[in-house]
């Protein structure tokens, strides 16, 4: 390959995952955080003079949440509001509908078990980004939003000091399509104004991260590391967590990374070894 050819296939932009990539879990937080969001949803319904219990918001929830699967599993998104509409649906059974003045405080309820019971940041991610910003390559990050919305994201990122690392943030339910999609790839990468085949992808979900960047043109670095999971989430085939990890009709010898790492501080020399394969 000519020395022009090959520069213009250089890696230019590195996009990471979000979930159990850069912010990682304790065991059991997924429930603690569901218990906190029910309780505090309906301590919330009850100042507007709505009074029901944690366990019917509980049920309401499940109904939002079997709604939300049918809309995510065609790899498409809502956006907080919608959420809210839909969770108040399955609360008032159609009785009565979500009212302007009660936005700002139900969606506080609904956000705030993010912080009450938080994700850690991953403790190598500050590092790796440090490192990736100092190479001149543009930073990305791309991120499927569940129950917790994109402000919320971005106010923990902002409190961790590493928002300011990302030159693209993409949010699920911000622009309305989901990985795998290669949408949202190539969203990202008319954002960065770089072809996707100078972009790499990283992220710990083989169908998600993985299939879903390399179909799109990225190259895709698996981050595989049983650290920073929630085991008993993943433990539940209901959970978000273990619907997420699903791979449908693809099968795990066929979803092929260009590079596996298991810390996120062997991001760097994973890029290099691309791009010297390029």
């Amino acid at each position: 390959m000519r020395r022009k050819d090959r520069l213009k296939q250089c890696v230019k932009a590195v996009t990471l995952d979000l979930w159990e990539t850069l912010l990682f879990e304790k065991d059991g937080a997924s429930n603690r955080r569901s218990a906190t969001r029910f309780r505090d949803v309906a301590d919330a319904f009850s100042r507007f003079g709505v009074h029901v219990s944690a366990e019917q918001v509980e049920s309401a929830m499940k109904h939002a949440i079997a709604s939300l699967l049918d809309v995510w599993n065609r790899n498409e998104d809502v956006s907080h509001a919608e959420q809210l509409e839909l969770l108040v649906q399955f609360v008032s059974n159609g009785s009565f509908a979500l009212k302007n003045e009660w936005i700002e405080e139900l969606s506080s309820a609904y956000a705030s078990p993010f912080f009450k019971v938080p994700p850690y940041l991953n403790p190598d991610a500050m590092g790796v980004l440090e490192d990736l910003a100092e190479t001149g390559k543009r930073i990305g990050l791309i991120c499927n939003t569940g129950l917790t919305p994109s402000f919320a994201l971005k106010e923990f990122l902002d409190s961790e000091g590493v928002l300011e690392y990302f030159d693209l943030l993409v949010f699920s339910d911000e622009i309305g399509f989901r990985k795998p999609d290669p949408k949202i790839f190539h969203f990202s990468a008319r954002k960065l104004k770089i072809d996707p085949c100078s972009i790499v992808h990283v992220g710990d979900n083989l169908r998600i991260d993985v299939w879903g960047a390399k179909n799109a043109g990225f190259k895709a670095i698996l981050f595989s590391s049983e650290e920073g999971k929630d085991k008993i989430a993943e433990a539940d085939p209901t959970s978000l967590v273990a619907q997420s990890r699903k791979l449908g009709p693809l099968e795990r010898e066929h979803i092929t990374p260009d590079k596996t790492i298991t810390r996120l501080n062997m991001l760097i020399r994973a890029v290099k070894e691309i791009e010297m394969e390029i």
